[in-house]
């Protein structure tokens, strides 16, 4: 036993895995951002910017809580869309809370009736999250001992919602030293940044239509050195994706760069390339790597 896994024994707190789950672009991944003050999760306002399952570590004084930050719910005939919500369904039956994050500036839609329908075969702690506080509210929000309303812009409510848990989770040793934040891989970190900028740099529909796989990861003392492919699944988003000149596809490439020497603490080199796989969504072995 390790000098950290022995010191981890003699700790008491409240320890235990809490589920975030709700209809896209409802908050999930900007809430544990700032929570943890560190970027794991990308954020983006294109609706169904998560795919794969995150999972975060929250210590404070008297608690460790390991989040997962499901992928987004809806009803899809896509394969690729199948395989994403059956990666956020399995989750629910594993942990011992679940949060359901609610955007409170927007109209129920069918979505939101499909995951409650989930939620009455659950018999596990659930509670309900109202999401965007300091904006306008589109929804009369019940005043009842499971519900809590936070803003992630201005941090509103995260002491409460913290305390909530809290009174779910039983005291036990922690799991995992407090330095640990995440188990992302550097690869998966990698390319969910590209992922994200390219979400911000082009139109809606586009981001969907692909995915990121890093070819090659060179790590130096103060330098990584990383070679990354962007698959498109048509000609015409390849070069939408490369832009005129290379312009967008430089862009891209900067801005990433940069997110990434923030999160690394190095410098880094980075080259992207752009490739068509047609129909990939349709594919399973790429879904099922992409979301592993």
């Amino acid at each position: 036993m390790q000098e950290g896994e022995e010191n981890l024994t003699q700790i008491i707190k409240y320890v235990g895995y809490v589920c975030i789950i709700g209809r896209p672009n409802t908050g999930k991944s900007t809430f544990l951002n700032t929570l943890l003050w560190e970027k794991v999760a990308i954020t983006t306002n294109v609706p169904q910017t998560t795919r794969n399952k995150i999972l975060w570590i929250y210590n404070d004084e008297d608690s460790q809580i390991i989040f997962f930050d499901t992928p987004w719910i809806h009803k899809s005939e896509n394969f690729f869309n199948q395989e994403i919500n059956s990666q956020a369904l399995s989750s629910l039956s594993e942990w011992d809370i679940i949060l359901y994050f609610i955007d409170s500036t927007r109209d129920a839609w069918e979505e939101e009736k499909y995951i409650e329908e989930i939620l009455k075969n659950l018999e596990k702690p659930i509670i309900k999250v109202y999401t965007k506080i300091d904006i306008l509210t589109k929804k009369d929000i019940p005043q009842w001992e499971n519900i809590v309303t936070i803003s992630s812009l201005k941090k509103l409510g995260f002491d409460e919602l913290l305390k909530k848990i809290k009174t779910y989770l039983p005291k036990w040793h922690p799991y995992y030293p407090e330095d640990y934040f995440t188990f992302q891989t550097m690869d998966f970190r990698i390319s969910e940044i590209i992922r994200e900028k390219i979400f911000l740099h082009t139109k809606q529909e586009l981001p969907h239509s692909i995915f990121v796989e890093i070819e090659e990861i060179e790590e130096q003392e103060n330098l990584i050195r990383i070679i990354s492919y962007i698959y498109t699944e048509t000609e015409s988003q390849k070069y939408i994706i490369i832009g005129k000149a290379w312009s967008l596809l430089s862009q891209i490439g900067k801005e990433s760069r940069l997110d990434l020497e923030n999160i690394f603490w190095k410098k880094i080199f980075l080259s992207l390339r752009v490739k068509v796989s047609p129909k990939w969504r349709k594919n399973e072995i790429i879904a099922k790597k992409i979301l592993q």
